[in-house]
């Protein structure tokens, strides 16, 4: 048989289209759909930007009147409710279609099983989980947020062999080299925003942003529980351009006025202990529209993300250097566990893919590659 009469033919192509969207989707997964009749393409669409019009209709206003009797090949399951664009599904139902294969159902509680329900009521034969690993890996950020309520959490780190980022003067510049610093600012595009401690603004005045080229808002959240951030910070400078966030216990009514003529939307937050409570932080940037965070430091934000357990990927940046001594600056501050039963156990293989599909944890990297990618076990 061809392999044109393949489902996971066509649903390659769809999964291919919709990677087109990364980096600028977000919030919203990234979709990608093709329209088969007579093994042919006759419509093909991903969904290029949050807001816009999704990859289903897109494609279906390709196909016109050749979608009657077609087959529509999507690697999430089309919406059945109302957005900031209408739903997809009915649209699919009165298309005449004759097959709709989705590769995994919508884990969003307005979705969740809705939309395939709706086109078999309306007669259109479906088929789900077709290539479900490759999709659920593609939009794992989106899936894992729906699935957990707050946004999916990368833990970031740029440390020396032996899991050191600074010296014990605070000089970390510059511990990864140019190409590891460049993949960096690569990765905050697949993400709504990054995340430091006011630690990491006084001593690095970073910018944070990410590599040009993204059209959406992307988030910059400080945890800065006095509200230390300098006014003339390149963050608070920078806040106009890309929002900055300052999540904080306490707020002297200065210097809040000062940022907030900035640009900076300060947020006082519940916390304990002299800290931002990080559970709460997380829901409240769900409910202001985060779906992913890429946490970058310091070592005592990191080390209470590890701590709490928040945390659904690592991303270590290694270098071949060796710092040594006591006061060097570990990646993961903290007190740490008491005894290594209690460690952080990681894995290659991502847990949305279950612990039986083996053929798809991911290889150890090259002695070359840039990164570590790890999840928790």
């Amino acid at each position: 048989m061809s392999r044109r009469h393949d489902d996971d033919f066509w649903m390659a192509l769809a999964l291919d289209l919709a990677e087109r969207g990364r980096g600028e989707t977000n919030p919203n997964p990234m979709v990608g759909c093709v329209v088969v009749k007579d093994d042919r393409v006759v419509g093909e669409a991903w969904h290029r930007r949050a807001g816009g019009p999704h990859a289903e209709v897109l494609a279906l206003e390709r196909a016109g009147d050749k979608a009657r009797g077609a087959t529509l090949y999507v690697n999430l399951e089309p919406c059945a409710h109302q957005g900031r664009t209408p739903p997809c599904a009915p649209r699919l139902a009165a298309a005449g279609l004759r097959r709709v294969v989705a590769a995994v159902r919508d884990p969003n509680p307005a979705v969740d099983g809705r939309g395939l329900a709706l086109l078999r009521r309306a007669g259109v034969t479906v088929t789900a989980g077709v290539m479900e690993s490759d999709a659920l890996l593609l939009n794992e950020p989106f899936l894992v947020a729906a699935r957990r309520r707050r946004p999916f959490v990368l833990l970031k780190a740029a440390l020396t062999l032996d899991g050191r980022i600074a010296t014990r003067t605070g000089d970390s510049k510059w511990i990864t080299s140019p190409a590891q610093r460049s993949e960096a600012r690569r990765m905050r595009r697949r993400h709504d925003g990054v995340a430091v401690g006011i630690g990491t603004v006084l001593s690095d005045d970073p910018l944070l942003l990410p590599q040009p080229g993204v059209h959406r808002p992307f988030h910059r959240i400080v945890f800065d529980s006095s509200l230390r951030l300098p006014p003339d910070s390149r963050l608070a400078r920078s806040a106009r351009r890309s929002p900055v966030w300052a999540l904080c216990l306490r707020a002297d009514a200065r210097r809040r006025r000062l940022l907030e003529a900035r640009g900076v939307t300060v947020v006082v937050a519940p916390g304990r202990a002299g800290r931002v409570s990080l559970p709460w932080a997380l829901a409240e940037l769900r409910r202001r529209g985060l779906w992913s965070l890429m946490v970058e430091g310091g070592s005592e934000l990191l080390g209470s993300f590890l701590a709490a357990r928040l945390l659904d990927q690592v991303a270590l940046f290694r270098a071949p250097l060796l710092l040594g001594g006591r006061d060097s600056r570990p990646a993961f501050g903290g007190h740490g566990p008491a005894r290594v039963a209690e460690a952080l156990r990681l894995t290659r293989r991502s847990p949305l893919l279950g612990r039986d599909r083996d053929a798809h944890a991911a290889p150890p990297p090259p002695d070359d590659a840039l990164f570590d990618l790890w999840y928790p076990a």
